[in-house]
């Protein structure tokens, strides 16, 4: 084997601007909604051909092939290996998961000529899983660690911000395979080197991210992380501790404790309020002249008495990367928890009615309800819901106090008889249990009394989305910040939801059959390109870093005459930096030297030499970096190659 540090670097590119394609612009495409998606189609990157799709234009898929190339080296070097499965996927295979159904109208669907129904495929878990129960047995042919690169498809309802939330995309998706969770070559050894190899492709691709706990949703499994490019513009919001480095997303963020108490005196006699037509708490709370925070509001759960398949994901649409493991923002729609198989019930027949409360200006997490119920949950069916007595939309904590078989949580903020900034009783409003109704008034002790002693019957537990100002669960006394971010990778322990499903098992050493251990690991490759160009820019162009720039000097000679010094110092740079491993674009276009300059700020090449007459009478050229403002450096020509 020979040291790599003796290696020679890979002969780099040298291209002319007049022979590819970059047709830069001034003017911003209307549909623009973010600077990333403005850029990359007035630099020439990419442009439109119909809703959700793009071309990617040379300069694109350039950036896009080392993109891509970093995700191989590092997926190669943590023992993954390469292939490649089809776009087509027949529904059959989809159907043993449910997937087809969970996909609704975000799933492609054609028929061909014999009138089969074949899906475009999101991501490949079934096709994977359908091909390694054809080809593995025995435990000895485990683990494994499959990836590949491919262009997978959604059918967005309103695609928008070009590359972030288009009907394709480009996406590296890995699956392992494992017969146990811990000890070598089990899952959790897998997930930590994908950790490692995705730290490694984010920081050698040039980005500022961060690493975040995120929600498992409807795979169950004990771990699942996000890398979140940091990114004002970013769709997803993370909440970090500032003293611990604690970091999540809004579906899976912990808190700190929160007080609470149901122990002080009623504001007032309850005040019934006659409220027609109202459609929702802002509403409401304008016409009872009540604000938001003052309410409660409370949800009806349903412990979930059939499977669900688990719902499309975020990414390319709501920014989860493997749609089979993202969290759902849909309270509709939560699966059993991986272990059961297609078919199973949680319960029985009858639900357990599960009713949650929050504040009027909070949000309820099905997750934290699912994690404090103790058991796989969904938003009740609203036509069983109201058979059973509830009055949807003007349902109060109350309620629970005639009916046996359910169960209240309530969350700590909504858990308060007393308003401690004021150092009064708190005043609360609800729902009356009446339609069209609600009360003034509300007091935990008065209406519910002796049942909240029963922690049979009531629990008061985390069971909202947290927010910036919320207490760390982490560091005692410090709090939570926001942020924002974009999606760029997401890794799972997935667990035996697919393996249960499709029947995928093998013979262990005692020659028993289980269904095999999975993990899945996505990462987006134009989703990355278009997150680094919303990260890293300024108000004349794009910055590219280095690793993934689709060249990494930009040269502009002054006079193009081919017998030109200013052509021949060129052509001789040119040459010198691709034989030390560097990509370069000559501009030989005839434009005036503004134009140029313009361009090269907007295409954002690392590095710019431009050869004059003045820096040539002094044997120099000037050497500027693109994210450095104001004249470059004069370099002597015979020193440039070094320098740069």
């Amino acid at each position: 084997m020979t040291d790599s540090n003796t290696q020679s670097a890979p002969r780099g590119d040298v291209h002319r601007w007049s022979r590819t394609l970059i047709p830069t612009t001034r003017e911003a495409p209307s549909d623009a909604e973010s600077a990333g998606h403005q850029l990359l189609v007035r630099a020439g990157y990419i442009r439109r051909v119909g809703a959700g799709m793009y071309n990617y234009l040379p300069l694109a898929w350039r950036v896009l092939r080392k993109v891509s190339q970093i995700i191989r080296e590092e997926m190669n070097s943590a023992g993954a290996a390469e292939m490649l499965m089809p776009a087509l996927e027949p529904i059959e295979l989809m159907k043993q998961t449910g997937r087809d159904e969970a996909y609704g109208d975000n799933l492609f669907r054609l028929t061909d000529r014999h009138g089969r129904t074949i899906a475009l495929a999101p991501t490949h878990e079934e096709i994977i899983t359908d091909m390694m129960k054809g080809a593995v047995s025995s435990y000895k042919q485990l683990p494994i660690n499959l990836y590949q690169i491919q262009t997978k498809f959604r059918d967005e309802f309103r695609p928008r911000s070009a590359l972030l939330r288009g009907r394709e995309f480009i996406m590296k998706d890995a699956y392992s395979f494992h017969t146990t969770i811990e000890g070598p070559g089990g899952l959790n050894e897998a997930y930590d080197a994908m950790h490692r190899a995705y730290v490694n492709i984010f920081t050698r691709c040039g980005l500022d991210f961060t690493v975040v706990e995120a929600e498992s949703g409807p795979i169950g499994g004990s771990a699942s992380h996000e890398f979140m490019v940091n990114c004002e513009s970013g769709e997803d919001t993370i909440l970090r501790c500032p003293q611990s480095g604690y970091a999540a997303n809004v579906e899976k963020c912990e808190t700190g404790e929160r007080k609470w108490s149901f122990e002080g005196d009623p504001t007032g006699d309850l005040d019934k309020v006659h409220t027609p037509n109202l459609p929702g708490i802002e509403e409401v709370g304008k016409f009872m002249k009540v604000k938001p925070p003052n309410m409660l509001k409370t949800i009806v759960f349903q412990t979930a008495t059939t499977p669900q398949p688990s719902p499309p994901g975020r990414g390319q649409g709501e920014g989860s990367l493997i749609s089979s493991s993202s969290p759902t923002s849909s309270p509709s729609s939560s699966p059993p928890s991986s272990g059961q198989g297609k078919g199973s019930s949680s319960t029985a027949s009858s639900p357990t009615w599960i009713l949650t409360v929050v504040r009027g200006d909070h949000e309820v997490n099905e997750s934290k309800v699912k994690d404090a119920a103790g058991a796989p949950v969904q938003i009740a069916d609203e036509k069983q819901a109201k058979q059973a007595g509830f009055a949807i939309g003007y349902v109060s904590p109350r309620a629970i106090l005639e009916r046996t078989g359910a169960i209240l949580i309530i969350d700590p903020d909504a858990a308060r008889a007393i308003d401690e900034t004021k150092g009064k009783p708190m005043f609360w409003a609800t729902g009356a249990d009446e339609p069209d109704h609600h009360v003034k008034h509300f007091n935990w002790r008065r209406e519910l009394g002796a049942i909240l002693d029963d922690p049979s019957r009531v629990k008061v537990a985390d069971i909202r989305n947290a927010m910036a100002g919320d207490p760390s669960p982490r560091a005692e006394g410090a709090t939570l910040e926001a942020a924002r971010g974009i999606e760029v990778g997401h890794i799972f322990k997935l667990g035996t939801k697919y393996s249960e499903a499709m029947g995928f098992t093998v013979l262990d050493q005692s020659q028993q059959r289980n269904p095999v251990i999975m993990g899945c690991y996505g990462v987006g490759v134009s989703r990355t390109m278009q997150a680094c160009v919303e990260m890293s820019h300024d108000d004349d162009g794009i910055v590219w870093p280095h690793a993934i720039a689709p060249y990494h000097v930009h040269i502009i000679p002054m006079k193009l005459e081919p017998d030109s010094e200013h052509m021949r110092t060129a052509e001789k740079l040119a040459k010198e930096l691709s034989e030390n491993g560097l990509d370069v674009l000559i501009d030989d276009r005839d434009e005036r030297p503004g134009v140029k300059f313009k361009d090269a700020d907007l295409i954002g090449c690392p590095l710019r030499i431009t050869i004059g007459d003045k820096a040539l009478e002094q044997g120099c050229v000037e050497v500027k970096k693109r994210s450095e403002g104001g004249k470059g450096e004069m370099v002597k020509v015979e020193e440039a190659v070094r320098v740069i």
